[in-house]
């Protein structure tokens, strides 16, 4: 298993410290980064966490997914690996 999660649902406050934060009850976090839009800046309401280990993942999905985070109930999952993207437009 990837120890890199997907973060859904978040709410626009959420910051990458508060994603630190509130993984590393779970165990070791790698990196937390909140993705903003690269246009205006502004948070699109989801993140990547990665954990230090494959427990520490596993953990922080059972202990997350589902819980309520600043109003919203966000969705902890593993991150799936973006597909190639094709030049063909046609």
């Amino acid at each position: 298993m990837n120890n890199k999660l997907f973060v859904g649902n978040l709410s626009f406050s959420v910051k990458d410290s508060d994603l630190q934060d509130l993984f590393a009850q779970f165990g070791e976090v790698t990196s937390a980064k909140v993705i903003t839009d690269r246009d205006t800046g502004r948070p699109r309401g989801f993140a990547f966490v990665e954990m230090g280990s494959q427990a520490a993942a596993e953990s922080a999905i059972k202990g997350l997914n589902g819980k309520d985070v600043d109003g919203r109930q966000i969705a902890v999952s593993v991150s799936q690996p973006k597909p190639p993207r094709s030049n063909n437009r046609y």
